[in-house]
């Protein structure tokens, strides 16, 4: 199967890795792309556009990089897990940079992808409730479907692994693994609001582009 990306090589987290990002929609980003609301538009939607028109203005990440404690807790524990994960599926899992689409302005950033993009890895350290929750209720949590969805759709992988990590939970239930195929998720729905979305950051760009003209012919 052709690929549509470009594997780029860069750190996660990286000066350039944001700067990879800037202007492009990732994984992490699609659930509030996909967020309704009973009239108007969800605000998270609406930031979303916003960040991403003054990005592809200013060629400039608006992300500052900023890690809370819960976000330091799950980037300390990725390696352990992602070990935990191979034991517990005898599946190697390969580190890559960002993924950038060819043709779109999206792209995602996957904690690892086995074989020669046969399938993909999320991997979330979560906090032990929510680890609780994802062990009984024994699906992929509704919180990470688009983002698994976005994932499928940019590297067009047969199946990527939804996974939890929590060390403190007795040995049996450190690990939870969900694995969502591309048949289970409703690709061609999201590719139309994709569209959508993306036209909607066209437009806006191309007004305040417009407008820049206005003033400097004035």
């Amino acid at each position: 199967m052709p690929r549509n990306f470009t594997v780029i090589e860069c750190e996660q987290r990286s000066s350039e890795w944001f700067a990879t990002r800037a202007g492009v929609l990732g994984a992490s980003s699609a659930g509030d792309m996909l967020a309704r609301i009973k009239t108007g538009e969800a605000s998270g939607r609406r930031d979303l556009r916003t960040r991403l028109v003054v990005e592809r203005l200013t060629g400039q990440p608006v992300e500052d990089g900023y890690i809370n404690a819960d976000m330091q807790r799950g980037i300390d524990l990725e390696p352990e897990a992602r070990a935990a994960y191979e034991a517990e599926t005898s599946e190697l899992v390969q580190q890559v940079g960002y993924l950038k689409h060819d043709t779109l302005p999206i792209g995602c950033s996957p904690d690892g992808i086995v074989g020669d993009f046969e399938g993909g890895v999320e991997i979330k350290c979560p906090r032990s409730a929510n680890h609780l929750r994802y062990l009984r209720e024994k699906c992929l949590p509704l919180e990470y479907v688009a983002q698994i969805t976005h994932s499928l759709f940019v590297t067009g992988a047969p199946w990527w692994d939804f996974v939890s990590y929590d060390p403190r939970f007795p040995e049996p239930l450190r690990v939870f693994i969900v694995r969502v195929r591309r048949e289970e998720v409703d690709l061609a729905a999201y590719e139309v609001a994709l569209s959508l979305f993306l036209t909607e950051v066209d437009k806006e760009t191309a007004e305040v582009v417009a407008l820049a003209a206005e003033r400097t012919a004035a």
